[in-house]
């Protein structure tokens, strides 16, 4: 895929964290952001008021992120050629507007 081209999102859940579709679909307008697929969605004990979304661990062809708000997590495989750090970058940058 050329890295110029948008990348997209894949819809193979029914159910997504509040306000994190319209997050993923402006992640997949940048540069270096192939395949963006929302994964398994969690409750936890802790309390995050806001969304956030944290890079977790490196898969094969991107990074594994974690989606939070609330007392829900939502796990986020996304295909890029970037780096660690510029994607950690990107995201803070989508989460602020």
């Amino acid at each position: 895929m050329n890295s110029q081209s948008k990348g997209r999102l894949v819809w193979n859940h029914s159910t997504h964290l509040d306000g994190l579709i319209p997050i993923l679909e402006r992640l997949t307008q940048k540069i270096g952001i192939h395949t963006v697929t929302p994964g398994v969605i969690n409750k936890v004990k802790g309390h995050i008021p806001h969304m956030t979304l944290r890079v977790s661990v490196p898969i094969r062809g991107g990074f594994k992120i974690i989606a939070r708000q609330g007392k829900t997590v939502q796990e986020v495989f996304i295909l890029t050629t970037l780096g660690q750090g510029d994607l950690e970058d990107m995201i803070a940058k989508t989460l602020a507007k």
